[in-house]
């Protein structure tokens, strides 16, 4: 009840921060911001969303920003519209599909290619399907794009983000986008199996599955970045309840009038992409790795999400059926 009020209330938290904070707000006074003139990003699921004011926002402070996109046009109509407001942005677009590893694959290879640094890797992209669809590497639509693009991408850029903050200092952030909602997966509801192919199929479900384990997978790669003393952190970060095309999918599972209630408590755009920014910038958060943020501020995300044993397994899993799509040997 206490953290709802303070929900409602917009009420800061230990960082200066909450609910009500907006992107801008959070990276607008240099001081509590890393130096983002230096940096490299790169965002997925910019294009649409709390993605396009991420990007927006990181340009606008002086950030190179590498958007991933499968639709280019819109992603060049994005480009226009953010040097519009800072002429001097520099925006990289590139083509990728998340859904499709091979795709993945094609991106990170593209973009390694380019030479340039990599300091943020904002794996913010997400999808939700009321209907049961199937990646062309036949895999669930959803868990494929939100989880397994993800996985793979973060594993192809991970070791030029060690060698970036090797080389410049700066230490290198890696952010998953997540959702609150993870915590509805009961423990007998998350295997491997159902994960790819779900029996019965449920888009809620199939959602907050591919969101557990963006968490599961920020604990298992913190935990091996740190083993390797490398100067990269992982987070996760639940950007709030946005009005977004997300939510207008979900709308169908409650009736309008709840709807139309709830949308009054739903975060704006610019505030919803402000946890994103914030974990993204903050020297307050240097060294910090494997936690869960939102509003700001670090947080508690549910026990299974916790699980060190079902972190792992879920990694050792992921990367045996990455490396099988792909047809090389295991690593």
């Amino acid at each position: 009840m206490k953290e709802t009020l303070r929900y409602l209330a917009g009420i800061a938290g230990p960082s200066g921060y909450g609910s009500n904070s907006t992107a801008e707000q959070v990276t607008e006074d240099s001081s509590c911001c890393v130096s983002s003139s230096r940096l490299t990003a790169i965002i997925t699921g910019a294009t649409s969303g709390i993605g396009v004011e991420t990007a927006r926002v990181l340009a606008k402070r002086g950030a190179r920003v590498v958007i991933p996109a499968r639709d280019l046009r819109r992603a060049a109509e994005l480009k226009e519209e953010i040097q519009k407001e800072s002429p001097h942005a520099e925006i990289i677009l590139l083509e990728i599909d998340l859904s499709s590893l091979t795709s993945v694959k094609r991106f990170c290879t593209e973009f390694l290619s380019l030479e340039l640094p990599l300091n943020i890797l904002i794996n913010n992209a997400g999808i939700f399907s009321q209907n049961l669809e199937f990646s062309e590497d036949k895999i669930e639509m959803t868990f494929a794009t939100n989880y397994l693009g993800h996985f793979l991408l973060t594993e192809m850029l991970v070791d030029k983000m060690v060698e970036t903050a090797d080389k410049t200092g700066i230490q290198g952030r890696i952010i998953n986008v997540t959702s609150v909602i993870h915590s509805w997966v009961k423990r007998d509801e998350f295997s491997f199996n159902q994960l790819l192919n779900p029996n019965n199929y449920n888009g809620t479900l199939s959602y907050a599955r591919s969101k557990l384990a963006n968490i599961l997978h920020v604990k298992e790669m913190s935990r091996h970045l740190k083993a390797r003393n490398a100067r990269v952190t992982i987070n996760a970060v639940h950007p709030g309840i946005v009005k977004t095309g997300i939510i207008r999918a979900h709308k169908g599972f409650i009736t309008d009038s709840l709807y139309f209630i709830a949308s009054k408590l739903l975060k704006s755009t610019s505030q919803g992409a402000s946890t994103t920014c914030y974990v993204a910038l903050s020297p307050q958060l240097e060294g910090v790795t494997g936690k869960y943020f939102e509003d700001c501020n670090e947080s508690n995300c549910s026990s299974l999400a916790n699980d060190e044993s079902e972190a792992q397994k879920l990694l050792q899993r992921t990367r045996a059926l990455i490396y099988k799509q792909l047809g090389q040997p295991a690593a």
